[in-house]
């Protein structure tokens, strides 16, 4: 038994998050996103909001500081509106541990999921707000 470990950090999930090195990239998907036919390793989080997953992610990693932003999230299609509280409720998770991470940065959806293949695993959560996908980019321990 491990002790400081949040419940919703699986063993599958804190598996990948010791494996995943500087520069990967983790997906936490929303329940409508297509993880199998796009991750090369998928961990189920069903249930489980991505926030609630932000909260219990985010002490154990570092993001990453070289990159304009280690946060990526889906731009809507043309025609569809973007629920801002999504946004605001992952940057509340994220500004716990890591208040000075830049902005997310948008990114078309076409893109967004190549992106997504390249990634080292994608969660699938059980999110259900429309645009609820946020990418990661892990970075390094400064000593």
């Amino acid at each position: 038994m491990l002790r400081n470990i949040d419940p919703v950090v699986s063993p599958e999930l804190l598996d990948v998050l010791f494996r995943m090195g500087h520069g990967d990239e983790i997906v936490l998907a929303d329940a409508f996103f297509p993880g199998d036919s796009m991750g090369k390793r998928v961990i189920r989080a069903d249930g489980i909001g991505i926030a609630r997953l932000l909260e219990g992610i985010i002490p154990l990693i570092t993001l990453d500081g070289f990159v304009e932003s280690p946060l990526f999230m889906m731009d809507p299609v043309p025609g569809d509106e973007l629920d801002m509280n999504v946004e605001k409720a992952y940057r509340a998770a994220i500004d716990k541990t890591w208040p000075d991470t830049p902005a997310v940065v948008r990114v078309e959806r076409f893109d967004f999921y190549d992106q997504a293949r390249e990634a080292y695993a994608v969660v699938m959560s059980g999110e259900m707000r429309k645009y609820g996908n946020i990418i990661l980019k892990k970075g390094v321990i400064n000593r």
